[in-house]
Parts: C-alpha cells; sequence; structure tokens
C-alpha cells in the first residue's frame, strides 16, 4: 500500500512479541505473511519465526508476495573493547541484509538497557546512561558502522527505544548533533518518541532531514501514566498493552502525516503495535490501522487543495 510517496509496510511484531515471548507464539511464519497479503501490503520487518536461510526466507516471502524491509540490529558500540567484534558482526547482518534487498538497517545501542545488555540482568530498573567518553566512543563506532551501510549502498537508521540509552529528548538531540548526517539516520518511531518525553510531532519536525525509516505505532496513555505511577519496566508495559496500532490509542497523527508527506519523506513506514495478539486481533487492529490512515492522508489532501 502507498500513501502517494510513503510505503506502508508492518511489523510481524503485531503478531509475535519480540520482547515479550509468550505473545503470539504459536504464529507461524506462514499465519503471519497470509495475514500480511490480504492486508495488502508489500513490506515486511523480520521476525523471529521467519527462517533466517536466505533462499528458505526469499522463497517464503515470494509466495506471499511480500519483501523484506529491515531487521533490529543489537549493538554494543559504546563499549570501546567490543567496536572490532561489534563492527564485524554488524558487516555480517548489513551483508545479510543487503542479499535480502534491504535498504535500511535498524539499529540500537544496547550498552546500558534495562533488558538487552549481556553485561546486566535482564530485569533492570534503571537505564545505565552513558557519561561523556561513552557518548564519544558510541558515536564515533555508530560513524564506522554507518560507514559499511554506505558502502553497501544503504543506510543505517538509528531506532530510539524505550529502555535504551537514547530515548529522551536531550539523547536523540545528542546522536543527532554528535553523528555524521552522511552516515546515521534516523529511524522515527511515534510510539517510542512518546514514551521516551518527547512530542512525537516537533522531533519529527526537528530531526525530519535526518529520517531514513518509520514506525507507526500508537500509545494508550492512561497505561503509560500507570507505568509511570508504578515505575513499569519496558516489558511490564508491554504486558500491560501500553503500545497499539495507530488510531486505536492516544496520539494524533494527522500532523505528523501531513509532515512527512509535505517534506517529501520517500521510504518505508511500519504499521507496529507491540501488544497481546490473545486480545488484540493482529489482523483486525492493523486493518483498523490502514483504514485510519487512508482517512487522514484523503482529509489532508482534501484539506491542501
Amino acid at each position: 500500500m502507498k500513501i502517494d510517496q510513503i510505503n506502508i509496510g508492518i511489523h510481524p511484531i503485531n503478531w509475535v512479541g519480540e520482547d515479550v515471548l509468550e505473545h503470539g507464539d504459536h504464529y507461524t511464519a506462514d499465519d503471519i505473511l497470509r495475514d500480511v497479503n490480504r492486508l495488502g501490503l508489500k513490506g515486511v520487518e523480520m521476525g523471529r519465526k521467519f527462517p533466517t536461510e536466505p533462499e528458505q526466507l526469499r522463497h517464503l516471502l515470494a509466495k506471499y508476495d511480500v519483501r523484506l524491509v529491515s531487521q533490529w540490529t543489537s549493538v554494543l558500540l559504546s563499549d570501546l573493547s567490543s567496536r572490532d567484534r561489534e563492527l564485524s558482526k554488524y558487516r555480517e547482518r548489513a551483508l545479510y541484509l543487503k542479499e535480502m534487498g534491504c535498504e535500511v538497517i535498524s539499529t540500537a545501542e544496547i550498552g546500558g538497557s534495562l533488558h538487552w545488555d549481556p553485561r546486566r540482568t535482564g530485569n533492570e530498573k534503571e537505564v545505565q546512561r552513558l557519561n561523556e567518553r561513552q557518548w564519544r566512543v558510541f558515536a564515533e563506532g555508530l560513524n564506522l558502522a554507518g560507514e559499511i551501510c554506505r558502502e553497501l549502498g544503504m543506510k543505517l537508521v538509528y531506532h530510539h527505544h524505550a529502555g535504551t540509552v537514547v530515548e529522551r529528548p536531550e539523547e536523540i538531540d545528542r546522536l543527532m548533533e554528535m553523528t555524521d548526517p552522511e552516515l546515521v539516520f534516523l529511524l522515527y518511531d511515534t510510539g517510542h518518541a512518546y514514551y521516551g518525553g518527547n512530542d512525537p510531532l516537533e522531533l519529527l519536525k526537528k530531526h525530519i532531514k535526518r529520517v531514513g525509516y518509520v514506525h507507526l505505532k500508537d500509545v494508550r496513555l492512561p497505561i503509560l501514566e500507570e507505568a509511570k505511577r508504578h515505575n513499569w519496566d519496558f516489558k511490564t508495559c508491554i504486558r500491560n498493552g501500553v503500545f497499539t496500532v495507530p488510531g486505536t490509542g492516544g496520539l494524533e497523527f494527522r500532523g505528523i502525516l501531513q509532515t512527512l508527506l509535505e517534506h517529501p519523506y520517500a521510504g518505508w513506514a511500519m504499521l507496529e503495535g507491540e501488544q497481546d495478539p490473545a486480545k488484540h486481533d493482529p489482523y483486525e487492529y492493523a486493518r483498523r490501522a490502514l483504514d485510519y490512515i487512508r482517512v487522514l492522508a484523503q482529509e489532508i489532501k482534501e484539506g491542501s487543495a
């Protein structure tokens, strides 16, 4: 599906949880892609139920007339001692995604994070924020990873993400200031923006020239407020349904879509609603989100006529 120059795709996380593994664990890759095909969408991110062997994955995607757009890629670049190893792994991932026809690599730093830093427990309550030296090491490492992408004709798109060292407004700003705009782009995520204390529209307008990829995610505002009162960690927020698809939560998407259309942003925008599929049917919620986006796009077009 296209809205003018924007390709609308979807993330398998709507069916199968990536952080809360019990969510949708019964779904198969065929189940997911069959629904994606029924929705009329042509692009997906990598999901944990998909085969990883290139020929098997290529065959499966072709069966449902869908292409792979990107894959979450964790890095630990804030630790200088791990740089060589991390960049070697990153090159391997980039080569794999290039082979699969991807143009962007969703990239996120896991150092200091609540659940993903291998040096910490999986159930931390506070993000371990980067110090000055770690920020410099991190930014240098990202630029090097970005060079790998550029060599391959791809883009590193940085995913600001809840529960990590780049989630707050000042952290996203600092990341953009300290990295090379020719090498490091922004994966703009509406839900993680709001979760991290950003105004999603303000964030988009501020960094629109760096946006290389988009995740469209809504937030159930009362649940987020409850999470703040009780100091829930990220996975607890997911279990309690903090995120949903556009048009079914509390965020306003009209200004966001209008800004993307007018810039103009010409890339993929993926629907995400990381929530329990047993309570929120993935196909029906995706259909509602697509209807909502179509109506918004039409209203924007009529308003500018």
